[in-house]
């Protein structure tokens, strides 16, 4: 007979899983909506630069298009909801004004897919940058509220935009948290942020510690004012 006892010994017995071993996602389509802004656009040339097939979206076909033929690389455009569904995981980068907007209008066409949020809300003053706090949280938590048959994970919050679509940059070193609800998601975003020379994904916990990661930028963008940088973030000791 099996007790509670044994079946506890023999959870602890089974090996450690390797939390560097990641899935192959060589093979997924990536979408980007809000392609056609800098930080979407720099994501989109960096994962087609990869070897990744891409599709950028935008409210307007037209932009979406054109912004495809200046990234080369087998970059597809597409208005947003056809963006969505020809994806097997999208990544939100649209301006915060028009997050829920734009989650709202495309919640059927991203049911069943896995959803990256990178929005930062943030506002600005003559003291520079600061963090905006949404009623759900962060704004990936908005994003999971919005899309209850999505799987919404949050991650690439903190890359420059200019490294990401400058094409002298070889090696963007930085690493990427990754927050989720589900370790699977999550080992999917961050096989995908590996997939660009340089970049590291780690996971960074659930979806209710985003507004921390998201407010950094913040600080981030104070640094990079103060220094004329384009600075990143590295974890030390994993």
């Amino acid at each position: 007979m099996t007790t509670p006892e044994s079946s506890a010994a023999k959870t602890s017995d089974r090996p450690a899983r390797d939390p560097w071993e990641l899935p192959d996602v060589s093979g997924l389509v990536v979408g980007v909506l809000g392609g056609t802004g800098d930080q979407g656009r720099g994501l989109a040339y960096r994962f087609a630069r990869a070897g990744q097939q891409v599709v950028i979206g935008s409210r307007v076909e037209e932009r979406a298009l054109a912004a495809a033929g200046e990234l080369g690389h087998g970059v597809r455009g597409a208005e947003n909801a056809e963006c969505a569904r020809l994806s097997d995981v999208v990544i939100v980068a649209v301006p915060w004004e028009g997050h829920a907007r734009t989650l709202e209008a495309l919640a059927g066409d991203l049911a069943g897919k896995l959803v990256v949020d990178c929005v930062n809300p943030l506002g600005f003053d003559k003291k520079g940058a600061y963090a905006l706090k949404p009623e759900e949280g962060s704004a990936a938590e908005q994003a999971a509220v919005l899309l209850p048959e999505s799987r919404v994970t949050a991650a690439f919050h903190h890359l420059s935009a200019v490294l990401l679509q400058d094409p002298e940059v070889e090696r963007i070193d930085t690493d990427v948290l990754v927050l989720g609800e589900s370790r699977a998601d999550t080992d999917v975003v961050q096989a995908l942020a590996a997939r660009i020379p340089g970049m590291r994904g780690v996971f960074a916990g659930r979806l209710r510690g985003a507004h921390q990661v998201e407010s950094l930028v913040a600080n981030l963008i104070s640094v990079n004012r103060r220094y004329k940088a384009h600075a990143g973030l590295r974890v030390t000791d994993v």
